[in-house]
């Protein structure tokens, strides 16, 4: 029974692999270095190229949906990760009772609501509030200092907007963990720390919080992984920007998951069978950074000291 999960895992790269087969062999590495997503010519004859059927004009980069995955995954991660961690310290340290049962289930309810509804909000409410009021007022304060923040602010649709959503999408990964590890935390630290003269919030800071760095980590490592294969909340606010790239931080972004959603129905199209391929070949790209985020974490952990 529990090597049905790793085998289930070599199960999805052996198909992602197989199916992404035509397209690795058509596009080889210069897959991951341009962006210049092209179907090709749909009512062309199919030609052969590296011994694979292809439209004529295809060709299929995901640069641009490399940067967006990244950026939208990060800064959401930004963030949520203070956020998380300052939530989690008030209900369990500044919260009793009957207030903290309250606050723990509404965070618990967050992280129950489905995607879409987390995207549907940020359609209807937030890019209306955030593309009139709150862009051009960090336009025209930050906007002068950083030209990351610099105008145009287009319409609310973009890179911030789709970060924010995904930042309210982990938060309750990492309060709803934290919060458990912090009440559970044994009497007697807290009393021994108190012995020494040390105030609450000293014992919560130099004694709670420093014993908490692996769950700190591997929460942050879950949060990152939603972010990074969140589908329908991304797809609904994102812009949806297709070969292009960021330049500001208002700027329309495309992920890989959301990507592959978009471009399903139009791939299906391809007689050729290489544009379903190539989105494939995006799915095991996301499947392998998703794996190198958790190797990394393993690796910061090891080299912190924890190496069970």
């Amino acid at each position: 029974m529990a090597a049905l999960l790793p085998l289930s895992l070599l199960a999805v790269a052996v198909f992602l692999f197989l199916s992404a087969w035509p397209a690795i062999q058509f596009n080889g590495f210069a897959f991951l270095l341009h962006s210049n997503w092209n179907l090709g010519n749909m009512y062309a004859d199919p030609v052969t190229v590296h011994g694979v059927q292809v439209l004529p004009r295809a060709n299929y980069g995901v640069w641009f949906l490399i940067v967006g995955t990244l950026l939208t995954s990060f800064l959401a991660l930004l963030f949520a990760f203070p956020l998380g961690v300052f939530a989690a310290i008030f209900l369990a340290e500044g919260l009793g009772g009957p207030a903290r049962t309250l606050g723990s289930f509404l965070i618990e309810l967050l992280a129950a609501v489905p995607s879409v509804v987390f995207g549907l909000w940020g359609y209807l409410v937030l890019i209306p509030a955030l593309g009139h009021t709150v862009y051009p007022w960090l336009a025209d304060t930050i906007g002068r200092v950083l030209p990351w923040f610099a105008e145009p602010t287009g319409s609310g649709y973009g890179l911030l907007t789709a970060s924010i959503v995904l930042a309210i999408m982990v938060v309750p990964l990492i309060t709803a963990s934290l919060r458990d590890a912090i009440v559970a935390t044994p009497t007697a630290l807290r009393e021994a720390g108190m012995s020494l003269g040390a105030t609450r919030m000293e014992v919560l800071r130099r004694v709670i919080l420093p014993g908490q760095k692996r769950l700190l980590v591997g929460v942050s490592i879950l949060a990152l992984g939603r972010a990074l294969g969140e589908t329908m909340a991304v797809l609904m606010v994102s812009g949806n920007a297709l070969n292009s790239l960021p330049h500001t931080i208002y700027d329309p972004v495309s992920t890989m998951a959301s990507f592959i959603a978009s471009q399903l129905d139009s791939a299906m199209q391809d007689p050729t069978g290489m544009a379903v391929s190539a989105l494939a070949q995006i799915a095991l790209l996301l499947m392998l950074i998703s794996v190198a985020v958790n190797a990394l974490a393993r690796g910061l952990l090891w080299m912190s000291g924890y190496r069970q």
